[in-house]
């Protein structure tokens, strides 16, 4: 078994790159088909990265998750990293819910009676995590933040194309 210090993530440099993401999930039916959708956008010289995807049948939760974990999968560099989404279940988890979370290996109760659902993804999140520094800003969906609505727009997009090409389904393991 590998000491505390072992399992413990390298410093992150002093100096590092300040980026963006704004992500955000779709789902026509809860569970039904799905998309994600994110933008990354480098603050120091204003180029923006758009991604998408989607599932046949999935959970809004899933495409929020999965709309921040593709985001960082694009960094290829520890960054300091504004996410910028409408969804507090993404939020509280990361800034909040996590360390219980791990603390119960994955578990919502101390009995272990009850698993964390996604845990699949919450675990890549928090390996993520470990790469990058996380901020944290909620904004409220549909109410007219541009980069939000983009967001948004990939991610029904992505749900429609799903269906279209019989993706495959997405849904808790």
């Amino acid at each position: 078994m590998p000491s505390a210090a072992a399992s413990a993530p390298a410093p992150l440099p002093a100096a590092l790159r300040q980026v963006t993401l704004f992500s955000d999930g779709a789902c026509k039916g809860n569970p039904g088909p799905g998309g994600w959708g994110y933008i990354l956008r480098d603050l120091a010289s204003g180029k923006e990265v758009e991604g998408c995807g989607g599932a046949s049948r999935t959970t809004n939760n899933r495409m929020e998750l999965r709309a921040v974990i593709h985001g960082l999968e694009m960094l290829k560099t520890p960054c300091a990293v504004k996410i910028v989404s409408d969804s507090q279940y993404v939020l509280k988890g990361l800034s909040e819910w996590m360390p219980g979370w791990k603390r119960k290996n994955w578990f919502k109760d101390a009995k272990r009676t009850e698993p964390v659902k996604n845990a699949d993804l919450w675990r890549k999140l928090d390996a993520l995590q470990q790469t990058h520094r996380l901020d944290f800003h909620w904004v409220r969906g549909h109410r007219g933040h541009d980069e939000n609505e983009r967001c948004d727009v990939l991610a029904c997009q992505a749900a429609e194309k799903a269906v279209r090409d019989g993706l495959a389904a997405d849904l808790e393991v």
